[in-house]
């Protein structure tokens, strides 16, 4: 079975899904941003903080490539991995990549409670939210499958995962 890399903006799920996902179909679970946070010795957000994004950004695209080479794993992709499409060519060699998607209101209720998310440390974080959106939505378009994750428990979104991979063994 191929890889199955779950990308889209933070608080859509990606984290849960993924690791019940992996447990469920005995696949391995990796999260982007825990390798990083191993390789730096530092959070994310003191990463972003201190080093800045494009240096984040680097780290992440060489975990992204290396996790790419790895076979029965279930990726929950950080939030801003599809912005580089070299990132999105290597997860999709043996991937298949599914964007999970939510309203900017579910998303603003879902991470409003974590201090951990950098890009959402401003004065409007609903706005922030929807400007980030709209500026990722055509890097997280090159998805394979989109759900869209906002009136959807962890089973519903878990059972959309289960058709897809289903329809894609059958192709």
């Amino acid at each position: 079975m191929k890889n199955i890399v779950l990308v889209g903006f933070m608080g859509t799920g990606k984290t849960a899904v993924a690791k019940e996902l992996s447990r469920k179909l005995g696949m391995k679970y990796i999260s982007t941003d825990d390798i990083i946070e191993e390789i730096e010795k530092i959070k994310i957000s003191n990463i972003f903080s201190g080093k800045g994004e494009d240096y984040f950004r680097k780290v992440e695209k060489k975990v992204i490539k290396d996790i790419s080479e790895m076979e029965n794993v279930v990726i929950d992709a950080g939030g801003g991995v599809s912005i580089d499409p070299e990132n999105v060519q290597n997860l999709k060699e043996k991937g298949i990549i599914i964007c999970l998607w939510a309203e900017p209101e579910v998303i603003l209720e879902r991470t409003k409670k974590y201090a951990h998310r950098p890009l959402l440390n401003v004065s409007d974080p609903l706005a922030k939210i929807k400007e980030l959106l709209e500026k990722r939505k055509p890097f997280y378009e090159r998805a394979d499958h989109h759900i869209v994750t906002s009136k959807l428990s962890l089973d519903g979104v878990i059972n959309e995962i289960e058709r897809i991979i289903k329809d894609a063994k059958k192709d």
